[in-house]
């Protein structure tokens, strides 16, 4: 109740501003030359922009290629892998079923999907739809993370995460989960009997024509024009790896186009209504926007800004703003920003990560709607932030593991950790060995497979990260009496501190 207070206080009270047609046009080719930039610059391969104005569409246009060094060009219809901007997409179909009277916001999951359960039986029992998409169910940030990326299915992760301990009390804190997130959608479509994708496509991307949009990995790769995911090697943009987002779609697994995703930042400034008839109710959808958590003042707009139902709320230089952002750190970067009193929208799809182009892109052209001047070079800021990532990985990494010890203790013959281990969140793991080295592999059926290089005594590296080939892992074996391994600690597996197994027989 207070944050809903909150909200209708400083949101009557924010400045906004009234815009017109003149004033939104005459920043447009402000936003074309810094687009094209981006692109003449290398900052990026390819974007797709799209801009709404009074629930027009008044600007669409792709720039650069769908994958750096080949010919084909990103238009306003090639399909990008939105990651994160899923979530707000996601709270608009959840909402459509709220207005269906399917379910409520305050519905609990365990009368929805009874199975599911988290670590302590309070928050099991009490733990709501509104609380999965608000990432205030005390569920860690990184729980199932891993266990996606060694290749078990969202029913696996979504089974697991009753092993992980909450990381704060229920409703207490804000900690940003994917898993959790996608239960909260996933429950969310139980009563209809349908699968979440079906759901989706059903009450959002059907009835707003967007038929380049999809919540599955296959149907991505199945469009003709897609943009594929590059990251920076070497200096240079290199489209390397591939990610399948299914397990967490409601969260990070939609893809869709410039030109689709316009119907729906239509949709949303219009509070539910579409093309003049009423889609989805004022009242429901207006829920995902109400501010629950407070994160704080942003690092790099200085704006105080909440945590809703898969929105942010940002009240700022401009006033009030709905938005979010996406992050593949395999490839992809995508951002929203709605200023709702002004009924304008700018969205910005980019094929890369690590960059800020997208928000500097939109920080930019709202400066240049509202005050007829850009203040600053805003993807500066916001290309730190996301450098920033994975910074403190790499010192730490480079730190412990970067040089060898100047005398490392010899490894025990290898044939003491070989063998099998097991826990019952990650499940299995087995070391072997061939032609004098070991090689870890994990994930269901043995999916993935690291070798392992030794670095001092019982402890050696691996090299888990697609997207980070540099960065080392440690794998730990704790030595038992019988001088063979009774456990291995699996460092990118330990995040939720689930990650040491213990030898089976």
């Amino acid at each position: 109740m207070f944050f809903s207070l909150l909200f209708s206080a400083v949101a009557s009270s924010a400045h906004a501003q009234t815009l017109s047609q003149e004033q939104v046009a005459a920043a447009l080719p402000i936003l074309d030359t810094m687009a094209q930039r981006a692109i003449d610059t290398g900052s990026v391969p390819g974007l797709a922009i799209a801009v709404v104005h009074n629930d027009q569409v008044v600007y669409l246009k792709g720039f650069g290629r769908r994958e750096a060094g080949k010919p084909e060009a990103v238009d306003a219809d090639t399909v990008f892998q939105i990651a994160s901007l899923s979530k707000p997409i996601t709270s608009t179909i959840v909402a459509a079923l709220v207005s269906d009277k399917v379910l409520d916001w305050n519905a609990r999951i365990a009368d929805l999907d009874p199975a599911f359960q988290l670590h302590d039986a309070y928050p099991t029992a009490e733990v709501t739809v509104r609380d999965l998409l608000a990432h205030r169910s005390g569920l860690p940030g990184a729980a199932g993370n891993e266990l996606e990326d060694i290749g078990y299915d969202r029913a696996e992760v979504l089974h697991r995460l009753r092993l992980v301990p909450l990381s704060s009390s229920f409703r207490a804190g804000y900690s940003y989960s994917n898993a959790g997130f996608t239960e909260g959608a996933v429950a969310a479509a139980k009563p209809t009997g349908k699968a979440w994708e079906v759901v989706a496509e059903e009450k959002l991307f059907r009835p707003l024509g967007m038929t380049s949009t999809s919540a599955t990995y296959a149907d991505f790769l199945g469009r003709s024009d897609r943009a594929e995911l590059h990251a920076r090697i070497d200096g240079a943009w290199v489209a390397k790896v591939k990610r399948d987002a299914d397990m967490q779609a409601p969260a990070g697994g939609v893809s869709s186009s410039a030109r689709d995703l316009a119907q729906w930042m239509r949709l949303e400034l219009a509070h539910g209504t579409y093309d003049g008839k009423p889609l989805i109710a004022a009242s429901a959808l207006d829920e995902t926007h109400a501010p629950l958590f407070a994160l704080g003042t942003h690092p790099v707009t200085g704006g105080t800004y909440f945590y809703g139902l898969g929105w942010n709320s940002e009240f700022g230089r401009h006033g009030l703003a709905w938005g979010h952002a996406g992050a593949f750190s395999v490839g992809s970067r995508t951002v929203v920003t709605l200023f709702p009193k002004s009924n304008l929208g700018i969205l910005i799809l980019a094929n890369a990560f690590p960059t800020g182009v997208p928000e500097g892109l939109s920080d930019s052209f709202a400066d240049q709607v509202f005050d007829g001047k850009v203040e600053k070079d805003w993807t500066k800021p916001w290309d730190d932030l996301y450098e920033s990532l994975f910074a403190g990985a790499f010192a730490a990494a480079k730190t412990n593991y970067g040089t060898p010890p100047a005398s490392p203790s010899p490894a025990l013959p290898l044939a003491a950790y070989v063998g099998h281990y097991a826990n019952s969140y990650i499940g299995e793991a087995n070391v072997t060995e061939q032609n004098g080295a070991l090689t870890l592999s994990v994930g269901p059926g043995g999916a993935r497979s690291y070798p392992l290089r030794h670095f001092d005594r019982d402890l050696f590296l691996c090299f888990a990260s697609p997207e980070m080939p540099e960065l080392p892992y440690a794998v730990r074996f704790a030595i038992a009496p019988d001088g063979k391994a009774s456990e291995v600690t699996i460092d990118f597996l330990n995040d939720v501190g689930l990650g040491t197994l213990k030898r089976v027989e």
